[in-house]
Protein backbone atom coordinates (compact mmCIF):
# COMPACT_ATOMS: atom_id res chain seq x y z
CA UNK A 1 0.00 0.00 0.00
CA UNK A 2 1.18 3.51 -0.77
CA UNK A 3 1.25 6.20 1.93
CA UNK A 4 -1.93 7.87 0.65
CA UNK A 5 -3.70 4.48 0.56
CA UNK A 6 -2.76 3.88 4.20
CA UNK A 7 -4.12 7.30 5.20
CA UNK A 8 -7.32 6.68 3.21
CA UNK A 9 -7.79 3.30 4.92
CA UNK A 10 -7.41 4.90 8.37
CA UNK A 11 -9.92 7.61 7.45
CA UNK A 12 -12.50 5.30 5.90
CA UNK A 13 -12.29 2.44 8.39
CA UNK A 14 -11.25 4.02 11.69
CA UNK A 15 -11.49 7.80 12.08
CA UNK A 16 -14.28 8.51 9.61
CA UNK A 17 -16.11 5.23 9.72
CA UNK A 18 -19.58 4.90 11.17
CA UNK A 19 -18.47 5.17 14.84
CA UNK A 20 -17.13 8.71 14.37
CA UNK A 21 -20.07 9.84 12.26
CA UNK A 22 -22.52 8.43 14.81
CA UNK A 23 -20.60 10.05 17.68
CA UNK A 24 -20.52 13.50 16.05
CA UNK A 25 -24.06 13.59 14.75
CA UNK A 26 -25.27 11.79 17.87
CA UNK A 27 -23.67 14.41 20.10
CA UNK A 28 -25.37 17.15 18.13
CA UNK A 29 -28.74 15.40 18.32
CA UNK A 30 -28.42 14.73 22.05
CA UNK A 31 -27.33 18.28 22.91
CA UNK A 32 -30.07 19.69 20.68
CA UNK A 33 -32.76 17.65 22.43
CA UNK A 34 -31.50 18.33 25.96
CA UNK A 35 -31.14 22.06 25.31
CA UNK A 36 -34.56 22.38 23.67
CA UNK A 37 -33.48 22.99 20.04
CA UNK A 38 -31.62 26.29 20.60
CA UNK A 39 -30.78 26.46 16.87
CA UNK A 40 -34.52 26.91 16.29
CA UNK A 41 -35.87 28.62 19.39
CA UNK A 42 -32.91 30.96 19.94
CA UNK A 43 -31.78 31.62 16.36
CA UNK A 44 -33.49 35.02 16.20
CA UNK A 45 -31.94 36.06 19.52
CA UNK A 46 -28.59 34.75 18.31
CA UNK A 47 -28.62 36.95 15.20
CA UNK A 48 -29.79 39.94 17.22
CA UNK A 49 -27.01 39.49 19.78
CA UNK A 50 -24.36 38.86 17.12
CA UNK A 51 -25.12 41.64 14.68
CA UNK A 52 -26.85 44.06 17.03
CA UNK A 53 -23.49 45.00 18.51
CA UNK A 54 -21.52 44.67 15.29
CA UNK A 55 -20.68 48.37 15.11
CA UNK A 56 -20.64 48.93 18.85
CA UNK A 57 -17.60 50.71 20.24
CA UNK A 58 -18.08 49.34 23.75
CA UNK A 59 -14.90 48.94 25.72
CA UNK A 60 -13.57 45.44 26.07
CA UNK A 61 -11.15 43.97 28.56
CA UNK A 62 -7.47 44.17 27.71
CA UNK A 63 -6.33 40.90 26.16
CA UNK A 64 -9.80 39.94 24.94
CA UNK A 65 -11.93 40.33 21.80
CA UNK A 66 -15.43 41.71 21.40
CA UNK A 67 -18.13 39.12 20.81
CA UNK A 68 -18.24 39.99 17.10
CA UNK A 69 -14.45 39.90 16.76
CA UNK A 70 -14.41 36.43 18.33
CA UNK A 71 -17.12 35.30 15.94
CA UNK A 72 -15.32 36.89 12.97
CA UNK A 73 -12.11 35.08 13.95
CA UNK A 74 -14.08 31.83 14.25
CA UNK A 75 -15.73 32.38 10.85
CA UNK A 76 -12.33 33.30 9.38
CA UNK A 77 -11.26 29.78 10.37
CA UNK A 78 -14.53 28.15 9.32
CA UNK A 79 -14.98 29.85 5.94
CA UNK A 80 -12.03 28.62 3.91
CA UNK A 81 -11.20 25.99 1.34
CA UNK A 82 -13.73 23.69 2.99
CA UNK A 83 -16.45 25.95 1.59
CA UNK A 84 -15.07 25.97 -1.95
CA UNK A 85 -12.76 23.00 -2.53
CA UNK A 86 -14.18 20.86 0.29
CA UNK A 87 -17.76 21.10 -0.91
CA UNK A 88 -16.60 20.20 -4.42
CA UNK A 89 -14.71 17.19 -3.05
CA UNK A 90 -17.81 16.10 -1.13
CA UNK A 91 -19.90 16.18 -4.31
CA UNK A 92 -17.29 14.37 -6.43
CA UNK A 93 -16.66 11.67 -3.81
CA UNK A 94 -20.11 11.39 -2.25
CA UNK A 95 -22.42 12.61 -4.99
CA UNK A 96 -25.01 15.42 -4.73
CA UNK A 97 -26.62 13.60 -1.79
CA UNK A 98 -23.60 14.50 0.35
CA UNK A 99 -24.89 18.07 0.45
CA UNK A 100 -28.04 17.03 2.31
CA UNK A 101 -25.97 15.24 4.93
CA UNK A 102 -23.74 18.29 5.19
CA UNK A 103 -26.81 20.42 5.94
CA UNK A 104 -28.12 17.94 8.50
CA UNK A 105 -24.74 17.70 10.23
CA UNK A 106 -24.60 21.52 10.38
CA UNK A 107 -28.09 21.76 11.91
CA UNK A 108 -27.19 19.47 14.77
CA UNK A 109 -23.68 20.90 14.82
CA UNK A 110 -25.22 24.18 15.97
CA UNK A 111 -26.21 22.35 19.14
CA UNK A 112 -22.68 21.04 19.55
CA UNK A 113 -21.01 24.43 19.05
CA UNK A 114 -23.43 25.92 21.61
CA UNK A 115 -21.98 23.53 24.20
CA UNK A 116 -18.37 24.09 23.10
CA UNK A 117 -18.60 27.88 23.33
CA UNK A 118 -20.24 27.83 26.77
CA UNK A 119 -17.55 25.54 28.20
CA UNK A 120 -14.77 27.53 26.55
CA UNK A 121 -16.10 30.68 28.19
CA UNK A 122 -16.54 29.21 31.66
CA UNK A 123 -13.15 27.51 31.93
CA UNK A 124 -10.97 30.15 30.26
CA UNK A 125 -7.87 31.53 31.96
CA UNK A 126 -5.68 34.62 31.86
CA UNK A 127 -2.02 34.14 30.93
CA UNK A 128 0.44 37.03 30.59
CA UNK A 129 -2.43 39.51 30.57
CA UNK A 130 -4.35 37.78 27.75
CA UNK A 131 -7.38 35.52 27.84
CA UNK A 132 -6.87 31.96 26.65
CA UNK A 133 -9.35 29.13 26.43
CA UNK A 134 -10.75 26.24 24.44
CA UNK A 135 -10.95 22.45 24.82
CA UNK A 136 -7.50 22.09 26.39
CA UNK A 137 -8.58 24.44 29.16
CA UNK A 138 -12.06 23.03 29.75
CA UNK A 139 -10.66 19.50 29.72
CA UNK A 140 -8.05 20.44 32.32
CA UNK A 141 -10.17 22.67 34.58
CA UNK A 142 -13.50 20.92 34.11
CA UNK A 143 -12.19 17.42 34.87
CA UNK A 144 -10.15 18.69 37.82
CA UNK A 145 -13.29 20.33 39.22
CA UNK A 146 -14.94 16.90 39.24
CA UNK A 147 -12.00 15.08 40.82
CA UNK A 148 -10.37 13.71 37.64
CA UNK A 149 -7.41 16.06 37.31
CA UNK A 150 -4.94 13.50 35.87
CA UNK A 151 -7.38 12.31 33.19
CA UNK A 152 -8.29 15.88 32.29
CA UNK A 153 -4.66 16.92 32.00
CA UNK A 154 -3.88 13.92 29.78
CA UNK A 155 -6.82 14.60 27.46
CA UNK A 156 -5.99 18.32 27.36
CA UNK A 157 -2.36 17.65 26.42
CA UNK A 158 -3.40 15.15 23.73
CA UNK A 159 -5.88 17.65 22.30
CA UNK A 160 -3.40 20.55 22.33
CA UNK A 161 -0.82 18.53 20.40
CA UNK A 162 -3.46 17.24 17.96
CA UNK A 163 -4.87 20.67 17.11
CA UNK A 164 -1.42 22.17 16.58
CA UNK A 165 -0.68 19.43 14.04
CA UNK A 166 -4.20 19.22 12.56
CA UNK A 167 -4.85 22.90 11.97
CA UNK A 168 -1.63 24.79 12.52
CA UNK A 169 0.45 22.52 10.31
CA UNK A 170 -1.52 20.06 8.11
CA UNK A 171 -4.69 22.18 7.95
CA UNK A 172 -2.81 25.21 6.73
CA UNK A 173 -1.17 23.05 4.06
CA UNK A 174 -4.71 22.50 2.73
CA UNK A 175 -5.30 26.23 2.61
CA UNK A 176 -2.06 27.08 0.79
CA UNK A 177 -2.54 24.09 -1.53
CA UNK A 178 -5.95 25.31 -2.65
CA UNK A 179 -4.78 28.91 -3.05
CA UNK A 180 -1.80 27.81 -5.14
CA UNK A 181 -3.98 25.56 -7.30
CA UNK A 182 -6.58 28.27 -7.95
CA UNK A 183 -4.17 31.15 -8.54
CA UNK A 184 -1.87 29.07 -10.78
CA UNK A 185 -4.86 28.08 -12.94
CA UNK A 186 -6.24 31.62 -13.14
CA UNK A 187 -3.05 33.69 -13.42
CA UNK A 188 -0.28 31.18 -14.35
CA UNK A 189 1.92 32.00 -11.34
CA UNK A 190 4.41 29.52 -9.87
CA UNK A 191 2.93 27.58 -6.88
CA UNK A 192 6.21 27.98 -5.00
CA UNK A 193 6.13 31.76 -5.44
CA UNK A 194 2.54 31.78 -4.17
CA UNK A 195 3.57 29.76 -1.11
CA UNK A 196 6.39 32.18 -0.28
CA UNK A 197 4.11 35.23 -0.64
CA UNK A 198 1.44 33.63 1.56
CA UNK A 199 4.01 32.90 4.25
CA UNK A 200 5.23 36.52 4.23
CA UNK A 201 1.71 37.98 4.46
CA UNK A 202 0.70 35.50 7.16
CA UNK A 203 3.77 36.36 9.24
CA UNK A 204 2.84 40.05 9.09
CA UNK A 205 -0.57 39.33 10.62
CA UNK A 206 0.70 36.79 13.17
CA UNK A 207 3.34 39.08 14.59
CA UNK A 208 0.69 41.69 15.45
CA UNK A 209 -0.78 39.38 18.09
CA UNK A 210 -4.41 39.04 19.14
CA UNK A 211 -5.26 42.67 18.42
CA UNK A 212 -4.14 42.58 14.79
CA UNK A 213 -5.73 39.15 14.19
CA UNK A 214 -9.08 40.36 15.60
CA UNK A 215 -9.02 43.60 13.60
CA UNK A 216 -8.10 41.74 10.41
CA UNK A 217 -10.90 39.20 10.88
CA UNK A 218 -13.70 41.66 11.63
CA UNK A 219 -12.75 43.81 8.61
CA UNK A 220 -12.13 41.15 5.97
CA UNK A 221 -14.55 38.31 6.81
CA UNK A 222 -17.91 40.10 6.23
CA UNK A 223 -16.71 41.67 2.97
CA UNK A 224 -15.26 38.47 1.48
CA UNK A 225 -18.34 36.39 2.38
CA UNK A 226 -20.73 38.94 0.86
CA UNK A 227 -18.79 39.23 -2.41
CA UNK A 228 -18.64 35.45 -2.85
CA UNK A 229 -22.34 34.98 -2.07
CA UNK A 230 -23.26 37.66 -4.62
CA UNK A 231 -21.16 35.85 -7.24
CA UNK A 232 -22.93 32.57 -6.48
CA UNK A 233 -26.33 34.25 -6.65
CA UNK A 234 -25.40 35.53 -10.12
CA UNK A 235 -24.74 31.93 -11.21
CA UNK A 236 -28.10 30.80 -9.82
CA UNK A 237 -29.86 33.59 -11.71
CA UNK A 238 -28.14 32.58 -14.95
CA UNK A 239 -29.01 28.88 -14.44
CA UNK A 240 -32.34 29.47 -12.70
CA UNK A 241 -34.09 26.74 -14.69
CA UNK A 242 -31.79 24.16 -13.05
CA UNK A 243 -32.46 25.15 -9.43
CA UNK A 244 -35.52 22.99 -8.76
CA UNK A 245 -34.08 19.88 -10.48
CA UNK A 246 -30.89 20.40 -8.48
CA UNK A 247 -32.71 20.33 -5.14
CA UNK A 248 -34.65 17.27 -6.30
CA UNK A 249 -31.35 15.62 -7.20
CA UNK A 250 -29.80 16.39 -3.80
CA UNK A 251 -32.67 14.79 -1.87
CA UNK A 252 -32.99 11.84 -4.26
CA UNK A 253 -29.28 11.01 -4.06
CA UNK A 254 -29.20 11.49 -0.28
CA UNK A 255 -31.65 8.67 0.36
CA UNK A 256 -31.37 6.39 -2.67
CA UNK A 257 -27.88 6.98 -4.03
CA UNK A 258 -29.34 7.41 -7.49
CA UNK A 259 -27.62 9.96 -9.72
CA UNK A 260 -29.69 12.54 -11.56
CA UNK A 261 -28.99 15.55 -13.78
CA UNK A 262 -26.79 13.56 -16.17
CA UNK A 263 -24.71 11.64 -13.61
CA UNK A 264 -23.21 8.44 -14.98
CA UNK A 265 -23.80 6.32 -11.90
CA UNK A 266 -25.14 6.41 -8.39
CA UNK A 267 -23.07 6.52 -5.20
CA UNK A 268 -23.85 4.47 -2.09
CA UNK A 269 -25.75 6.41 0.58
CA UNK A 270 -23.14 5.53 3.21
CA UNK A 271 -20.44 7.19 1.04
CA UNK A 272 -22.62 10.27 0.66
CA UNK A 273 -23.03 10.41 4.45
CA UNK A 274 -19.31 9.88 5.05
CA UNK A 275 -18.19 12.71 2.77
CA UNK A 276 -21.06 15.03 3.64
CA UNK A 277 -20.40 14.82 7.38
CA UNK A 278 -16.59 14.83 7.03
CA UNK A 279 -16.47 17.83 4.71
CA UNK A 280 -19.16 19.57 6.75
CA UNK A 281 -17.05 19.17 9.87
CA UNK A 282 -13.93 20.36 8.09
CA UNK A 283 -15.86 23.45 7.04
CA UNK A 284 -17.96 24.47 10.08
CA UNK A 285 -15.74 22.69 12.65
CA UNK A 286 -18.63 21.96 15.07
CA UNK A 287 -17.49 19.29 17.53
CA UNK A 288 -13.90 19.51 16.37
CA UNK A 289 -12.81 21.78 19.21
CA UNK A 290 -11.19 24.49 17.09
CA UNK A 291 -13.46 27.55 17.16
CA UNK A 292 -13.95 27.42 20.98
CA UNK A 293 -10.39 28.76 21.14
CA UNK A 294 -11.77 31.98 19.67
CA UNK A 295 -15.14 32.04 21.44
CA UNK A 296 -13.37 31.65 24.80
CA UNK A 297 -11.84 35.13 24.64
CA UNK A 298 -15.01 37.07 23.78
CA UNK A 299 -15.84 39.88 26.19
CA UNK A 300 -19.49 39.12 27.01
CA UNK A 301 -21.63 39.43 30.13
CA UNK A 302 -22.45 35.73 30.24
CA UNK A 303 -21.01 32.58 28.55
CA UNK A 304 -24.34 31.73 26.91
CA UNK A 305 -24.22 34.97 24.94
CA UNK A 306 -21.21 33.61 23.08
CA UNK A 307 -22.95 30.26 22.62
CA UNK A 308 -25.59 32.14 20.65
CA UNK A 309 -22.95 33.86 18.53
CA UNK A 310 -21.21 30.53 17.91
CA UNK A 311 -24.39 29.03 16.43
CA UNK A 312 -24.54 31.92 13.95
CA UNK A 313 -21.03 31.01 12.81
CA UNK A 314 -22.05 27.46 11.86
CA UNK A 315 -25.20 28.77 10.12
CA UNK A 316 -23.24 31.26 8.02
CA UNK A 317 -20.52 28.80 7.17
CA UNK A 318 -22.61 25.84 6.05
CA UNK A 319 -26.19 26.92 5.39
CA UNK A 320 -25.11 30.07 3.56
CA UNK A 321 -21.59 29.80 2.13
CA UNK A 322 -21.31 26.02 1.58
CA UNK A 323 -24.76 25.98 0.01
CA UNK A 324 -23.73 28.79 -2.34
CA UNK A 325 -20.82 26.66 -3.57
CA UNK A 326 -22.82 23.43 -3.81
CA UNK A 327 -25.65 24.97 -5.80
CA UNK A 328 -23.21 26.79 -8.12
CA UNK A 329 -21.51 23.47 -8.91
CA UNK A 330 -24.68 21.44 -9.35
CA UNK A 331 -26.72 23.89 -11.45
CA UNK A 332 -23.84 24.30 -13.91
CA UNK A 333 -22.98 20.59 -14.01
CA UNK A 334 -19.33 21.32 -13.18
CA UNK A 335 -19.14 18.11 -11.13
CA UNK A 336 -19.55 16.03 -14.29
CA UNK A 337 -16.33 17.22 -15.96
CA UNK A 338 -13.94 14.77 -14.31
CA UNK A 339 -12.16 17.43 -12.26
CA UNK A 340 -11.04 17.40 -8.61
CA UNK A 341 -10.94 19.79 -5.66
CA UNK A 342 -11.07 23.51 -6.25
CA UNK A 343 -10.93 22.96 -10.05
CA UNK A 344 -14.59 21.80 -9.87
CA UNK A 345 -15.77 25.07 -8.35
CA UNK A 346 -13.58 27.01 -10.76
CA UNK A 347 -15.25 25.18 -13.62
CA UNK A 348 -18.67 26.25 -12.30
CA UNK A 349 -17.64 29.90 -12.42
CA UNK A 350 -15.99 29.33 -15.82
CA UNK A 351 -19.19 27.86 -17.25
CA UNK A 352 -21.11 30.87 -15.97
CA UNK A 353 -18.70 33.74 -16.66
CA UNK A 354 -15.75 32.40 -18.63
CA UNK A 355 -12.17 33.26 -17.68
CA UNK A 356 -13.41 36.24 -15.64
CA UNK A 357 -15.30 33.82 -13.42
CA UNK A 358 -12.16 31.70 -12.88
CA UNK A 359 -10.22 34.80 -11.81
CA UNK A 360 -13.07 35.91 -9.52
CA UNK A 361 -13.13 32.51 -7.82
CA UNK A 362 -9.35 32.48 -7.43
CA UNK A 363 -9.44 35.85 -5.68
CA UNK A 364 -12.32 34.77 -3.40
CA UNK A 365 -10.57 31.51 -2.53
CA UNK A 366 -7.36 33.35 -1.75
CA UNK A 367 -9.13 35.57 0.78
CA UNK A 368 -11.14 32.67 2.23
CA UNK A 369 -8.12 30.46 2.68
CA UNK A 370 -5.84 33.22 3.92
CA UNK A 371 -8.28 34.22 6.66
CA UNK A 372 -8.48 30.55 7.64
CA UNK A 373 -4.69 30.42 7.88
CA UNK A 374 -4.87 33.38 10.29
CA UNK A 375 -7.67 31.81 12.34
CA UNK A 376 -6.02 28.40 12.55
CA UNK A 377 -2.71 29.99 13.44
CA UNK A 378 -4.42 31.63 16.40
CA UNK A 379 -6.03 28.37 17.52
CA UNK A 380 -2.66 26.63 17.37
CA UNK A 381 -0.92 29.41 19.26
CA UNK A 382 -3.56 29.20 21.98
CA UNK A 383 -2.62 25.56 22.50
CA UNK A 384 1.10 26.16 22.30
CA UNK A 385 0.53 28.52 25.24
CA UNK A 386 -1.23 25.69 27.06
CA UNK A 387 1.73 23.35 26.55
CA UNK A 388 4.44 25.94 27.22
CA UNK A 389 4.01 29.46 28.54
CA UNK A 390 7.20 30.44 26.76
CA UNK A 391 7.65 32.99 23.97
CA UNK A 392 10.36 30.80 22.44
CA UNK A 393 7.88 27.96 21.92
CA UNK A 394 5.52 30.31 20.07
CA UNK A 395 8.37 31.49 17.83
CA UNK A 396 9.26 27.88 16.93
CA UNK A 397 5.59 27.19 16.19
CA UNK A 398 5.44 30.21 13.88
CA UNK A 399 8.53 29.14 11.92
CA UNK A 400 7.32 25.55 11.43
CA UNK A 401 3.84 26.74 10.42
CA UNK A 402 5.25 29.10 7.78
CA UNK A 403 7.31 26.22 6.37
CA UNK A 404 4.15 24.08 6.12
CA UNK A 405 2.37 26.90 4.26
CA UNK A 406 5.12 26.90 1.64
CA UNK A 407 5.20 23.07 1.41
CA UNK A 408 1.42 22.90 1.07
CA UNK A 409 1.53 24.93 -2.13
CA UNK A 410 3.56 22.11 -3.77
CA UNK A 411 1.70 18.97 -2.61
CA UNK A 412 -0.85 16.88 -4.51
CA UNK A 413 -4.43 17.74 -3.59
CA UNK A 414 -5.61 14.19 -2.74
CA UNK A 415 -2.88 13.57 -0.15
CA UNK A 416 -3.35 16.95 1.52
CA UNK A 417 -7.10 16.47 1.98
CA UNK A 418 -6.73 12.91 3.27
CA UNK A 419 -4.12 14.02 5.82
CA UNK A 420 -6.41 16.86 6.93
CA UNK A 421 -9.30 14.41 7.42
CA UNK A 422 -7.07 12.08 9.46
CA UNK A 423 -5.78 14.70 11.89
CA UNK A 424 -9.21 16.33 12.22
CA UNK A 425 -10.60 12.97 13.27
CA UNK A 426 -7.85 12.51 15.85
CA UNK A 427 -8.53 15.85 17.57
CA UNK A 428 -12.28 15.26 17.69
CA UNK A 429 -11.93 12.33 20.10
CA UNK A 430 -10.75 14.10 23.31
CA UNK A 431 -13.04 17.05 22.61
CA UNK A 432 -16.15 14.87 22.35
CA UNK A 433 -15.22 13.11 25.59
CA UNK A 434 -15.04 16.50 27.29
CA UNK A 435 -18.35 17.70 25.85
CA UNK A 436 -20.25 14.65 27.10
CA UNK A 437 -18.56 14.68 30.51
CA UNK A 438 -19.09 18.40 31.14
CA UNK A 439 -22.49 18.88 29.51
CA UNK A 440 -24.17 19.31 32.90
CA UNK A 441 -22.23 22.56 33.37
CA UNK A 442 -23.73 23.94 30.18
CA UNK A 443 -27.25 23.22 31.41
CA UNK A 444 -26.44 25.10 34.62
CA UNK A 445 -25.13 28.05 32.61
CA UNK A 446 -28.21 27.98 30.36
CA UNK A 447 -30.56 27.97 33.36
CA UNK A 448 -28.59 30.77 35.02
CA UNK A 449 -28.77 32.88 31.86
CA UNK A 450 -32.48 32.16 31.47
CA UNK A 451 -33.05 33.27 35.06
CA UNK A 452 -31.26 36.57 34.36
CA UNK A 453 -33.43 37.23 31.32
CA UNK A 454 -36.64 36.43 33.20
CA UNK A 455 -35.66 38.68 36.10
CA UNK A 456 -34.73 41.53 33.78
CA UNK A 457 -31.27 41.78 35.36
CA UNK A 458 -27.97 42.01 33.51
CA UNK A 459 -25.37 40.50 35.83
CA UNK A 460 -21.74 40.14 34.79
CA UNK A 461 -20.78 36.47 35.06
CA UNK A 462 -17.89 35.76 37.44
CA UNK A 463 -15.36 33.54 35.64
CA UNK A 464 -13.93 31.02 38.11
CA UNK A 465 -10.53 30.46 36.47
CA UNK A 466 -9.81 33.85 34.94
Amino acid sequence: MTFIEIVQWINNNVLWGYPMIIALVGAGILFTLLLGFPQVTKLGAAFKHTFGGMFSKEAKEEGSMSSFQSLATAIAAQVGTGNIAGVATAIISGGPGAIFWMWLAAFFGMGTIYVEAALAQKYRETRNGQLVGGPAYYLKNGFAEKGHAALGHGLATFFAIAIIIALGFVGNMVQSNSIASAVTTAFDISPFAIGILLAILAAFVFLGGMKRIASFAELVVPIMALIYILGSIAILVKFSSHIIPTFQGIFTAAFTGKAVMGGAQGIAVRIAIRYGVARGLFSNEAGMGSTPNSHAVANVNHPIEQSLAAMVGVFIDTVVVCSATALSILVTGAHLKGLKGVAVTQEAFNLAFGSLGVKFLAICLTFFAFTTIVGWYYFGENNVKYLSNNDGAIRIYQIILLAFIVMGSLFKVDLVWELADMFNGIMVIPNLIGLFFLFGEVKKLRNDYRGERLSGKQIKYVYPYQ
